[in-house]
Order: C-alpha cells, then sequence, then structure tokens
C-alpha cells in the first residue's frame, strides 16, 4: 500500500494519528492550506512550512488546464514544480462538477465542461482524472465524482450517487501508480440511507482512504454536523477519513468530534486577503479604524512570524494603503492559526479532554458547543 496510517489514541469519537506517505509522516487531525493552482495563493513553501502545514492540495482540472499535466511531469512532477518537498493531495475535478455547473455536461461516461480560459470543450472522465494526477505526482489522489448540491431532487440525487460509485470502479482499475494512493469520495447529500450505500460499496472496492463530499454545498450547518457524525462512523477505523472544502475553525473542531482526520477549506487566505484574521478569540478585522494605533500582536501568544514582528496598526495601515504584503502577512497568520489549532487538537485527543478543548474554544468563539 502507498500509505499507511495508525491511530495513536482516540476520545469518544475523535481521532489521533499519523499517516506516512510518500514525501513524509503527516500527523493527524490535519489541516491541509489549498493551492488550486500549485500556490497557495501569496505564500512560499518555508512559509507555509514555518506556519506548521504538513500537506498541501492542488487541482486536477486547474492544473490540466494550465500549464498541463504532461508539462508539470515533464519538469519533474508537481512536487518540483512548485518547489513543496512535503506530502500534496490532488482533487480530481469533481468539485469543479459542482461549481461549473451552468458550463457543463454529464452523463455516465464524462463530464464535459467549456474551459474558464479559453471556452474550448474539456472532456474528464475518470481514467483522464486518474491520469492528469499520476502526471502530477501526488502522494494522494482522488476518485472522480459527481458533487449535487443541496436541495437536489432525490431521484437525481440517487443517480449522482451510483455514478460516483461505477466512477470510482473505473477509477480503481485505471489507477496504477504504487508511489500513490486513490481515495474514494462518499457523497449522498443529507441523505443517510444514501450516504451509508455510497460508502458500503466503495469501502468493498478497498481504497486505502474515504473523503466525505459533498457538504457545504448549501445546506445548513445544522443539516450537515447532522448527517456528518453517522457518516464518518461507517468508514473503516483503520483508514484515513477526509471531509472536503470546510471550513471553519468551528467547523474543524466538530468535524474532528465526529471522527474525521482530514481537512481543506480556502477560508484561511481568502479571509486574509479581504483583511480577517482568525485568533482565538474569535475574528479580528483589520480595515476597522479601531486598529489605527493597536500596538498589539493579533494574537499575543502565537508564535508565527506576523504575531512576533507586526502590530495590528501595521496591518490596519498595509490594507488601508492597498499594500500587497497585507493580504501574505494575514494569509500566513491564518493558516498557522489553523496548523495549531490542530496540534492543539492532537494534544487535547492524547490527554483525552478534547470535548472540554472545544467547549473553551466554542465560549471564546461566542459560539454553541
Amino acid at each position: 500500500m502507498s500509505i499507511r496510517f495508525k491511530l495513536l489514541a482516540t476520545d469518544g469519537a475523535a481521532r489521533r494519528g499519523w499517516l506516512q506517505t510518500a514525501h513524509g509522516v503527516i500527523q493527524t487531525p490535519v489541516f491541509m492550506p489549498v493551492g488550486t493552482q500549485a500556490t497557495v495563493k501569496g505564500l512560499t513553501p518555508d512559509q507555509l512550512r514555518a506556519a506548521g502545514a504538513q500537506i498541501v492540495l492542488g487541482n486536477t482540472y486547474h492544473l490540466a488546464l494550465r500549464p498541463g499535466a504532461d508539462v508539470i511531469a515533464e519538469l519533474g512532477g508537481l512536487h518540483r514544480f512548485m518547489g513543496w518537498d512535503g506530502p500534496i493531495l490532488t482533487d480530481s475535478g469533481g468539485f469543479q462538477i459542482y461549481s461549473l455547473a451552468p458550463t457543463r455536461k454529464i452523463d455516465d461516461h464524462a463530464a464535459l465542461f467549456r474551459s474558464h480560459i479559453d471556452g474550448k470543450l474539456v472532456e474528464l472522465t475518470p481514467e483522464r482524472a486518474v491520469a492528469i494526477q499520476e502526471n502530477l505526482g501526488s502522494d494522494i489522489a482522488m476518485c472522480l465524482d459527481e458533487c449535487p448540491p443541496y436541495g437536489t431532487a432525490p431521484d437525481y440525487l440517487r443517480v449522482a450517487v451510483e455514478r460516483t460509485i461505477r466512477w470510482a470502479e473505473r477509477c480503481r482499475a485505471a489507477h496504477k501508480r504504487s508511489d500513490q494512493a486513490l481515495f474514494a469520495i462518499v457523497q449522498g447529500g443529507t441523505d443517510l440511507e444514501l450516504r451509508s450505500r455510497c460508502a458500503r460499496e466503495l469501502m468493498a472496492l478497498d481504497f486505502p482512504g474515504y473523503a466525505l463530499g459533498g457538504f457545504s454545498v448549501g445546506e445548513t450547518e445544522t443539516q450537515m454536523h447532522a448527517a456528518l457524525a453517522p457518516t464518518a462512523a461507517l468508514l473503516p477505523t483503520d483508514r484515513p477519513r477526509y471531509l472536503m472544502g470546510v471550513g471553519t475553525p468551528r467547523d474543524l473542531l466538530l468535524g474532528i468530534r465526529a471522527g474525521i482526520d482530514m481537512f481543506d477549506c480556502v477560508l484561511p487566505t481568502r479571509n486574509g486577503r479581504n483583511g480577517s484574521a482568525f485568533t482565538k478569540e474569535g475574528e479580528v478585522r483589520l480595515r476597522n479604524a479601531c486598529h489605527k494605533r493597536d500596538p498589539r500582536p493579533l494574537e499575543s501568544d502565537c508564535p508565527c512570524y506576523v504575531c512576533r514582528h507586526f502590530s495590528r496598526a501595521y496591518l490596519h495601515h498595509l490594507f488601508l494603503a492597498k499594500e500587497m504584503l497585507g493580504p501574505t502577512l494575514l494569509s500566513l497568520h491564518n493558516v498557522a492559526f489553523y496548523c495549531r489549532l490542530m496540534a492543539e487538537a492532537r494534544q487535547a485527543i492524547e490527554e483525552r479532554r478534547f470535548d472540554d478543548f472545544t467547549a473553551v474554544r466554542l465560549v471564546r468563539w461566542g459560539q454553541s458547543p
């Protein structure tokens, strides 16, 4: 097997483990910064490492369009191309089947897109999604799936689940690269019966890891978490569990409590680019005038580069002056915040106090446990 996963401790459903990949060991639970186009926006690989990042994401659809998976393979693979020597996970393009719905057609054979770059037709089959990811050389590749939005009619939701299962079978048959793990994706919306069926049939194919897709696509937070825990409980205990595209710090803690090991989301860098910082006391909006003369760091006990060197007043100035350093610094702090939150969660699980840790954090953020 191209990866090894080991559970080290549990606290209720929360899990503490490690995941061995071809490019290093990942301590779980883990947050994965999103580098859709072979870059985590505004941050260098050295900055990501210093912030505590263990693994980053790339995207099959975007990298296949530009610069092309063949170009990246010719230049030594995605790790060398982007200067990141740690583990990489690549999404299959399944999310683009959801996000580019107005410009795509889909049937059991493939998804057909209009390129968002030049309008050319792009066909993405399960086999091509696997071939692209093998060319990229990621440590973890994802099966192509169909991610239906919340509110999809029950009959079509069933069709999407059946298609996801058939596509996973085709991805499994097409995947040949021995140093790359292929994860399957469980779909089914908030329908627990469909989720259970999808999980059961994918588990029969014996993938080395499983993701939960189709969350945070229009349903309420309450609906998401009501479906998340029972779905996670269906998955094998000896395989990593990945919740795709979710979410806020609260979502991460509740996801860990439900038994999830891996997370990704664009929020740390997107919010950073827009002047918003995550802290233990909640979000800080650096454009607000109250920070103009504030000499404090974003967080007094944060060891990140930003908090060790700069004041809120300086960060406020950068955003008002529209200096590009502002988004970079807040993105760096936010990634460090997310990674530190995961490290503290791992310690809390080891010490069997994860529920207390979560409750204290949520109260600080003004949120219900």
